[in-house]
């Protein structure tokens, strides 16, 4: 039996794929992906195997882990229902399902470990949420799924009922960042700076604001308030993001986000 297998080796299952080869060997990773054309490019790039069906992956691995989209799920989960053993555990990255939405579908009472990471897990720069289903955190899947993320980035655990707001928090995020990147280049290219350089002080400066925050263990406001100097220039700019409503587009973002997670759990409160 090989270690792990995964449906779906998109954008964020890839990176999983990666760090299993890295971790595990590829003689030990599978995948299963319908797309013919992101099956080889997937091939070359792990060497790791593919399966030919859901059934052949779930009877050969002992972890499997979703990565496809929600609404692709229930496909899955009725292709491979009949095919699980008590050997099997599972890993989701699937935003808004929950573990209890996985164990009905596929009438199982196995481990379920639910993970929302984000897509810079592909440059080791990942931020990854986990919640536990029949386990705890001394056993072996979840030292196992903890080993695997955390190749990749940081790692905290949280209540499965917390994990929609996880979608929020880093799972999203991402593009509101490379939003604002693009917003920032754009302003500075308006006075002159070359594009190509105004991404990298953009990008570099997000970057090192990030590591300031992980690091020194400053509050973020304090940090702030450390660059707005009397009668500044921060501190204009800062007013003038106030008043453009910058922290409520933010909080309506999340709102917005948190909605469309339990939505696509089947969640309407």
């Amino acid at each position: 039996m090989s270690t792990i297998g995964f449906f779906g080796a998109g954008n964020m299952g890839l990176p999983f794929i990666k760090a299993a080869v890295k971790l595990l060997g590829a003689e030990e990773t599978g995948f299963f992906e319908k797309s013919n054309e992101r099956a080889e490019y997937v091939s070359i790039l792990t060497a790791s195997k593919r399966y030919e069906s859901e059934a052949e992956l779930v009877k050969d691995c002992r972890y499997i882990l979703f990565a496809v989209k929600p609404q692709v799920a229930p496909v899955v989960f009725e292709a491979i229902a009949p095919h699980i053993t008590a050997e099997n555990r599972f890993i989701t990255i699937m935003a808004g399902i929950s573990t209890d939405t996985i164990r009905e579908a596929l009438h199982t009472d196995v481990p379920i470990i639910r993970l929302m990471p984000n897509t810079p897990a592909m440059v080791s720069e990942g931020m990854t949420c986990r919640s536990l289903s029949g386990c705890d955190e001394d056993s072996a899947e979840a030292k196992f799924v903890e080993t695997l993320v955390c190749s990749f980035g940081r790692m905290v655990t949280l209540p499965e009922k917390l994990m929609s707001a996880a979608v929020c928090a880093n799972g999203s995020s991402p593009a509101y960042v490379y939003m604002f990147i693009e917003a920032l280049a754009d302003s500075v290219v308006k006075y002159g700076i070359q594009r190509d350089t105004a991404y990298v002080l953009a990008a570099q400066t997000v970057l090192g604001a990030a590591k300031m925050v992980l690091e020194t263990g400053e509050h973020p406001g304090k940090l702030k308030d450390n660059v707005c100097s009397p009668g500044g220039t921060t501190i204009a700019a800062v007013a003038a993001l106030e008043e453009a409503g910058f922290r409520n587009a933010v909080m309506k973002a999340t709102d917005a986000c948190f909605a469309k997670s339990q939505e696509l759990g089947g969640n309407k409160k």
